[in-house]
């Protein structure tokens, strides 16, 4: 029942009471700037999701900064940013393990810049720890760990499951700490 006419009678959105559009006008500007927010929350995840998507490649990049900083920013969203940023990170590390793949079927280890002793540190680490070391993936040396996962053909399932384990649970303690030091 929309009975608000301008300058007339009684206002039929919300307060009831004799107005001439203010709560029109006020509601509606409420919606924009909800609108507005939800607009920016997006737009901040999107640019949090890719940060910690190259940020798990081999390319030299860290996503905890914007990561801290819309922890801080947004408390409440605690839960969405620690899935966008985990989920991210997870799947940069499986381009990681493709490339891997990929660099032995098509003999292309020379090609890219890894270097050769990153590349045996992982290896031997990967070797002595086994499938295991994939919990350390957070680590610097946790990129050429995933690499180093698809060469040995890890299994998928195997190395999603403690990749997850590790980057969720990284992001999960920075999170918790950057709201016990903000807080």
């Amino acid at each position: 029942m929309n009975s608000w006419r301008a300058g007339a009678g009684v206002c039929g959105e919300r307060c009831g009471f004799p107005c001439s559009g203010q709560c029109r006008r006020r509601l509606a500007m409420r919606a924009h700037r909800g609108h507005l927010g939800r607009m920016i929350l997006g737009s901040a995840l999107l640019g949090l999701f890719l940060a910690a998507f190259v940020a798990a490649t081999l390319v030299p990049f860290q996503s905890e900064i914007l990561f801290a900083g819309m922890i801080v920013a947004k408390p409440e969203q605690f839960a969405i940013i620690l899935v966008v940023a985990s989920v991210g990170n997870v799947l940069g590390s499986c381009l990681n393990y493709a490339l891997g793949r990929g660099m032995v079927q098509l003999g292309l280890m020379q090609r890219f810049r890894i270097p050769e002793e990153a590349l045996r540190r992982a290896e031997a680490w990967f070797r002595r720890w086994g499938v295991w070391s994939l919990l350390l993936s957070w680590l610097p040396l946790g990129d050429v760990l995933t690499v180093v996962a698809g060469t040995l053909r890890t299994p998928l399932w195997l190395f999603v499951t403690l990749v997850t384990v590790a980057k969720t649970g990284r992001y999960a303690v920075l999170g918790v700490l950057t709201l016990q030091l903000a807080g």
